[in-house]
């Protein structure tokens, strides 16, 4: 385990085997309150290891961005956190117990959500399809559960959205019911992948500050994955930066710098402040921007 702290914040960075000590198994990371831990994980997908021996701690109410290459661990993290992944070392904990498959206390948005271009689903009755774990068909519900989705509905500016059919909207509007949907039953935690893609940058601003004002006055602990970090700066409250096998949990200031992300993206790394902008750079190329272009590409195929 290597320590790395300014300013009186505290970052570490995890590196397996002889690359840096290991932490001593009895030395568990922990916040007064925390929604999501890790414990020396380490996560596989068919023989490959995605996170080896990653431990941090986020906590209740925090805004985390989770940044990294395409092939970091983003998904699969979340996938991990939702129960549907099981760490082959270490452990995960969810508000402090492990991980449960449908838990009520997670919203989710996944990476990959498409609509039928001829879906005449009402907007109205998409939302209410999700209530007591439905994913279709309408569930028994009375004034109390229609009052909620109203005001799901509501939270996320998309009311007037309720009665027109998803087949007539833009991704921007059809965005906003995925977020209510995540939303409905007022979760605790909202694990967020890749929100951002297939959005212009006026909707991109807009996902970003409905998200941010609704888990603000709910408490909600939110992890927001993204390719940019520029999109997030101002929102977030720390980054978890994923890269080659290894996360760094800390504020911008301390991770965002070149010897943490030369060891993350496993290349000399550049980075380049201006114009209040963060520039993550190799060989004269942004990484971070280069990644989103392609995954950009790669979601209006789907779209369409």
């Amino acid at each position: 385990m290597a320590p790395e702290s300014r300013h009186n914040h505290r970052v570490y960075l995890w590196i397996p085997g002889s690359l840096a000590a290991r932490a001593p198994r009895n030395d568990k990371v922990c916040f007064m309150t925390t929604a999501v831990t890790l414990d020396h994980a380490t996560l596989r997908i068919g023989g490959r290891t995605i996170l080896s021996d990653v431990s941090f701690a986020i906590r209740e109410g925090e805004f985390i961005g989770v940044l990294g290459p395409n092939g970091a661990g983003k998904t699969t993290l979340m996938r991990s956190i939702l129960g549907l992944l099981q760490p082959v070392t270490g452990s995960v904990r969810v508000f402090g117990r492990a991980p449960e498959r449908g838990d009520p206390a997670i919203g989710y948005l996944p990476q990959l959500r498409t609509v039928q271009p001829d879906l005449r689903v009402r907007g109205f009755d998409f939302i209410a399809s999700s209530l007591n774990g439905h994913r279709w068909g309408l569930p028994p519900f009375g004034n109390g559960n229609h009052a909620l989705i109203d005001e799901t509905l509501d939270a996320v500016g998309a009311r007037d959205l309720s009665r027109r059919p998803l087949c007539e909207m833009s991704g921007g509007e059809r965005q906003r019911l995925l977020l209510a949907q995540a939303l409905i039953g007022n979760p605790k935690l909202l694990l967020l992948d890749e929100p951002l893609i297939s959005l212009d940058a006026r909707h991109q601003e807009v996902a970003i500050d409905v998200v941010r004002k609704v888990c603000r006055e709910r408490g909600i602990t939110v992890l927001f994955s993204a390719h940019e970090l520029n999109q997030l700066l101002g929102t977030l409250d720390r980054v978890l930066y994923l890269g080659n096998t290894q996360a760094v949990l800390g504020t911008v200031d301390d991770v965002i710098t070149a010897p943490v992300l030369s060891r993350l993206y496993g290349t000399d790394i550049e980075v380049v402040r201006a114009a209040g902008h963060i520039f993550v750079m190799s060989r004269g190329c942004d990484v971070e921007r280069t990644d989103h272009a392609h995954d950009h590409d790669h979601a209006h195929e789907h779209e369409h």
